[in-house]
């Protein structure tokens, strides 16, 4: 289980230290394991905030909320509560964050850097300004990105694909999400909140139902690419083909 420290905490729920010890006095958030002096905080108290933040986003009070979290914690378990909310907080990658200057950006990139491209990947998220260096939360697309500079493409049109992969992949984990949540919801919850030990069977159905997720969606993936690689390779030799049966020379690549 990841453990944080309230400012990374606040980072990755992008709040502000100030809005977690808020929380906290309100009774909204649990307080954190102590360690000395340093409050350890855990994925349930990030979960936990970033709900905070939706409801407040759609416009619920702070009593509305603090209503809410009395009851869903009335419902069960403490430990049940808070091992649900940590099965829907837990990090989906095991991915450690990196940290480059901008010079070792520019190398990895092979000088393609301008200030346009870094502005869309820290729009993107794909890059983050930490201090005088940056941080990127997923240092597998960062060098992926590179392999395809690496490999010819400018960094620009990198990004534009990367937005557009994103773009798709978000509308199909939007999808597949509420799906999923219909489904738990609806098996465990049909009176509108989880409730006693349904709390501790859905946390357990979150938790097997993650890493299935992943595996379809890589296994698709999979299929998919082979099949659009063998279409483009077909369409590639159609065209060189149609030249040849012309008397044209093939057009370069």
């Amino acid at each position: 289980m990841a453990e944080y420290r309230i400012d990374e905490l606040a980072r990755l729920a992008d709040t502000t230290v100030r809005n977690v010890r808020v929380y906290q006095d309100r009774g909204l958030l649990s307080p954190p394991r102590r360690e000395g002096r340093v409050g350890i905080y855990t994925e349930a108290h990030l979960a936990r905030l970033r709900l905070i933040a939706q409801l407040l986003k759609r416009g619920y009070t702070f009593a509305n909320i603090s209503e809410l979290v009395s009851v869903w914690e009335r419902g069960g378990d403490l430990n049940d509560v808070l091992g649900f909310e940590s099965a829907i907080g837990d990090p989906w990658s095991d991915e450690i964050p990196a940290h480059l200057t901008f010079e070792e950006l520019v190398e990895l990139f092979r000088g393609d850097v301008t200030d346009e491209n870094i502005e869309r990947a820290l729009a993107m998220g794909l890059l983050e300004v930490d201090g005088d260096r940056f941080r990127a939360p997923s240092p597998r697309l960062l060098h992926a990105g590179a392999e395809l500079v690496a490999a010819g493409m400018s960094v620009s049109r990198v990004l534009d694909i990367a937005e557009q992969l994103g773009g798709f992949i978000d509308e199909a984990s939007e999808g597949l999400v509420r799906e999923i949540a219909d489904h738990i919801l609806s098996a465990h919850a049909p009176e509108g909140i989880l409730q006693g030990d349904d709390i501790a069977q859905a946390a357990d159905l979150v938790r097997r139902l993650r890493p299935l997720a992943q595996t379809a969606v890589d296994a698709m993936l999979a299929r998919s690419m082979a099949r659009h690689i063998q279409e483009v390779i077909g369409e590639h030799f159609s065209d060189v083909l149609e030249h040849i049966s012309s008397g044209k020379e093939p057009r370069p690549a």
